[in-house]
């Protein structure tokens, strides 16, 4: 058993919210030790949403997509005063992703966000998402898309969950004049072939001259080509320009069904780099303990491996998610729990009333709703309705009061209330 390490700060997950929240808190010069499974930053898309859709309020009621998210926050605000966004300022979500997005601009991974409005994307079934903030990667079909420009959708042979052929017909309505191709990946032995696979092929200049080459007589008079999230793992703005040299035409990425590239990008991003940084990063482990008495530090043990660490924390920001991440948990016939330090969780007081007849209600159903109460600082709350321990924090989709599938606010919760619990602990040492 290790000797126990203090640390300014304990991040428990190592979602976006939680990576999020390491990337702030090491930029502010606190030591952060950090530990949780990352599957889920990989079954991500790569974009990151503010508000997409309002739910509807009203049975018969169809959610309405989202142009302008920051116009639209009172709105929401109004038929979800619990929303986790009532506790934030507008402008700090646009620092919080500016913040994020200097970061992975320095990584390699440029981000754009969208000014007022969000930008309008194709997805891998062909219908349209309306998302804030996208990888520059993606912004040539963003543009072509609003100029109904003629493109060209490519599939590659071999690569399941993504139809070229699916996404134009799909696209039909709002892009005509969409052609399709299907291209054999050069120097793929044939059968099935991955996205992965095809991303980390394209780093090397010869693959993608060679797939420029046999490419280029499909093309048309598409001035625009859509091929599948895989232009290269590592800094793939510089492989989408290169592969726009060799077609003369400018290229862009529609992500694949998960777990894809641009998901994928991040977590290798995230990894990579936050222990540079000072951040003590364990992959693949829990953090739990107790909470402790007021005054006194957390004492926490990261397990999951042979050797197990204890650390101490003067803070602790719990970020655990929900049910994916493993945050929130429940066992037939009983309440859920809060899995780390069994704080309580807001949820319907009958599991009858989790679920509404109808499974695909656009009016959502009231678990997806649970999760953490917490104060304005972000601190959750006990069963005394008072902060659980004055150091303890939260943040992303473990907060009560919003369901981010579909609000389309997932990215957008994670990070801004990440910013906000980092900024108010870092101020309060």
């Amino acid at each position: 058993m290790s000797q126990p390490e203090r640390y300014d700060l304990a991040v428990i997950g190592t979602g976006l919210a939680g990576m999020a929240a390491a990337v702030f808190a090491s930029s502010r010069g606190l030591r952060v030790v950090q530990a949780g499974s990352t599957g889920a930053i990989s079954y991500t898309s790569g974009v990151f949403d503010v508000l997409g859709a309002l739910p509807a309020t009203r049975e018969g009621q169809p959610a309405r997509p989202v142009e302008r998210p920051f116009e639209a926050l009172p709105e929401l605000l109004r038929d979800e005063p619990g929303h986790p966004y009532a506790l934030l300022d507008p402008e700090d979500i646009r620092l919080a992703f500016h913040e994020l997005m200097d970061f992975l601009r320095g990584a390699g991974l440029p981000y754009r966000a969208g000014g007022e409005r969000n930008f309008l994307l194709p997805t891998p079934a062909g219908t349209l998402k309306h998302s804030w903030c996208v990888p520059e990667t993606a912004l040539p079909g963003c543009e072509a898309l609003a100029q109904g420009a003629p493109a060209c959708i490519v599939a590659i042979e071999g690569m399941k969950g993504f139809s070229a052929r699916q996404v134009a017909v799909n696209l039909a309505p709002h892009w005509p004049g969409l052609t399709t191709a299907r291209v054999a990946m050069p120097g793929h032995p044939g059968g099935e072939v991955y996205p992965e696979q095809v991303a980390r092929m394209l780093e090397v200049p010869a693959a993608r001259k060679a797939l420029a080459e046999a490419l280029a007589p499909l093309l048309g008079q598409a001035r625009v080509v859509g091929l599948p999230a895989v232009l290269g793992m590592h800094r793939p703005g510089d492989v989408a320009a290169d592969m726009e040299r060799l077609l003369g035409r400018p290229v862009f990425e529609i992500p694949t069904m998960p777990p894809g590239v641009p998901g994928i990008r991040l977590k290798e991003t995230f990894e990579g780099l936050l222990p540079g940084r000072g951040v003590a990063l364990f992959c693949q482990q829990k953090m739990v303990g107790p909470l402790p008495a007021p005054g006194e530090p957390f004492r926490l043990r990261v397990a999951g491996q042979p050797v197990e660490h204890h650390v101490l924390a003067d803070r602790a920001l719990l970020c655990s998610g929900r049910f994916l991440g493993g945050g929130l948990g429940g066992l037939r016939g009983r309440p859920l729990t809060e899995t780390v330090f069994g704080l309580p969780v807001a949820q319907p007081e009958d599991r009858a009333q989790w679920y509404r007849q109808d499974y695909l209600d656009p009016r959502g159903h009231a678990v997806h709703r649970a999760g953490l109460r917490v104060d304005a600082a972000l601190r959750p709350l006990g069963r005394d309705g008072a902060p659980a321990h004055e150091g303890l924090y939260a943040a992303g989709s473990i907060l009560a009061g919003q369901d981010w599938i579909r609000m389309k606010c997932g990215a957008g919760v994670a990070i801004a209330t990440a910013f906000k619990a980092v900024t108010t602990l870092a101020g309060a040492r």
